[in-house]
């Protein structure tokens, strides 16, 4: 499937944090295609391409696949609903947005707003989390026949394309980074390579990074790359950690990465001119990576970043041939490390 509208199935399909099975399934849809795939117990999609020989490598393509979003907490007796947060979603933009509850069907509803006319000066202020209500429509009775504490809240917003390659839409944090992995298999999947090679679709990373975590305990992979989402340059960002759209991979530096495949990727790079560049980070990387380099006795972890702007709002925008350069600098470098016939194996 071409890029955009692989990112744009992605994108639309459902998978708020804890909640993935909507995302999941469309998502195994491309992954069967190429390997053998299975669902773990909290929910990431797993796929096997290659199993690797007793005592040689193995390596892990991480992107996580849930989406930022709200939970349901409570009905109240007028039938509006109480939410709070699943992942860190900028509540800035949620006042008078549509949205959809997904409970015992998809329902259509309104994100409460005072009009400016009667707001005070708190109220102007941004709201809390727990001051928004939902309006379904509903009455109190309709809204607990249809409704449940728990269900999740998916902002609305259309997968457009704009000009230069760009797509806007919800949950390209980190759909985006789905579809680089996705195609990176799709690139290795006829390769000759010397070692196992797993892709992972992990849950849970916007609430604390379980999903990986168990995910890397499970295949125990000698190394890993992950691929998320990084801060493309914008009005009212300053110079640091950003990339500009096009400029390729961000190639992570980090405490809790490996060095030596960070340098490696850098160099596969610019032996095959696939276009990049460096993201230092002085401590954590804030992706799965910190969590699968830790797993049993430690794996060698390496973070490739997309460029996004106006992350954890539905309108997040990102260059698709960055994604395509993300793909294709991690087979260049399995290719170039884990093969005897160098990168096009």
């Amino acid at each position: 499937m071409e890029t955009s509208a692989l990112l744009r199935t992605l994108s639309e399909a459902v998978g708020v944090a804890g909640s993935e099975s909507g995302v999941l399934a469309a998502a195994r849809e491309e992954l069967l295609k190429i390997g053998k795939c299975e669902v773990s117990p909290l929910g990431s999609l797993i796929c096997k391409i290659r199993e690797p020989k007793a005592g040689g490598a193995h390596v892990m393509l991480d992107a996580h696949l849930d989406e930022i979003g709200l939970i349901v907490t409570a009905i109240l007796p007028d039938g509006f609903l109480k939410v709070s947060n699943c992942g860190g979603i900028d509540r800035r933009i949620l006042p008078a947005c549509q949205v959809t509850i997904h409970g015992r069907e998809p329902l259509k509803a309104v994100v409460c707003s005072v009009p400016p006319h009667l707001q005070d000066k708190e109220q102007k202020k941004t709201q809390k989390i727990e001051e928004f209500t939902l309006d379904a429509g509903l009455g109190f009775e309709a809204a607990q026949k249809l409704i449940a504490p728990g269900d999740r809240v998916t902002i609305d917003a259309p997968f457009a394309g704009m000009l230069g390659g760009r797509v806007t839409g919800k949950s390209l944090d980190n759909r985006a980074g789905c579809a680089a992995v996705i195609r990176a298999g799709e690139l290795l999947a006829q390769s000759s390579l010397d070692c196992g090679l797993s892709v992972v679709l992990s849950s849970l990373e916007e609430v604390g990074e379980q999903g990986a975590q168990c995910a890397a305990y499970a295949l125990a992979p000698t190394h890993a790359i992950v691929v998320d989402v990084s801060f493309a340059g914008a009005p009212g960002l300053g110079p640091v950690r950003q990339a500009a759209f096009g400029s390729g991979a961000m190639v992570g530096f980090a405490p809790t990465l490996c060095g030596e495949m960070s340098r490696g990727l850098i160099e596969t790079a610019e032996r095959h001119k696939i276009p990049h560049t460096p993201e230092v980070m002085g401590g954590k990387s804030g992706t799965n990576a910190d969590n699968i380099a830790a797993s049993r006795g430690g794996v060698r972890t390496a973070l490739l970043s997309i460029p996004q702007r106006n992350m954890h709002t539905p309108v997040e925008i990102v260059d698709t041939a960055d994604i395509e350069a993300v793909a294709n600098l991690i087979a260049a470098y399995l290719c170039d490390n884990f093969s005897l016939e160098g990168f096009g194996c």
